[in-house]
């Protein structure tokens, strides 16, 4: 459901540049800081870049991007 808000000109304006740096439309970067927001939220003993690395490998694992561990010693 989309739903329209009124967000401050220098909010936009400071997000254009991180959208356009990170190759996101203006709204998917507000979506992008809104979720990574409410992960850290939840989530206070986690550091970004954890939370920010976590996203990339559940991305890439959905995608097929990544192949399962297979252990090759027997455990004692």
């Amino acid at each position: 459901m989309a739903t329209s808000v009124r967000l401050d000109d220098g909010f936009v304006t400071h997000a254009k540049v991180y959208a356009e740096a990170e190759s996101r439309s203006v709204p998917k970067q507000i979506e992008y800081w809104a979720k990574i927001g409410k992960i850290m939220i939840d989530n206070p003993d986690l550091s970004y870049q954890f939370v920010h690395e976590s996203l990339l490998a559940t991305e890439e694992m959905n995608r097929g991007l990544v192949k399962p561990y297979v252990r090759r010693t027997k455990r004692s």
